[in-house]
């Protein structure tokens, strides 16, 4: 079983956040919705284990969340 990474581990994360708000210049936020959704389930798929996607999912939902 492998655990979710959640410590960083994206080689140039700065340039890659600038590219992913660059792929959303000029949509609309419907189309930026569709876009993320997209990207999200390539990214799942990608991933392909449940129990990490499951992990990540939960994870995101109480990420920032007061406790």
């Amino acid at each position: 079983m492998t655990a979710l990474t959640t410590m960083p581990n994206i080689a140039r994360p700065d340039d890659f956040y600038a590219e992913l708000l660059d792929a959303h210049e000029g949509l609309s936020k419907a189309e930026s919705d569709a876009l993320n959704a997209r990207l999200i389930l390539l990214l799942a798929n990608h991933i392909g284990n449940r129990m990490v996607l499951s992990e990540a999912l939960k994870t995101a939902l109480h990420c920032g969340k007061p406790t």
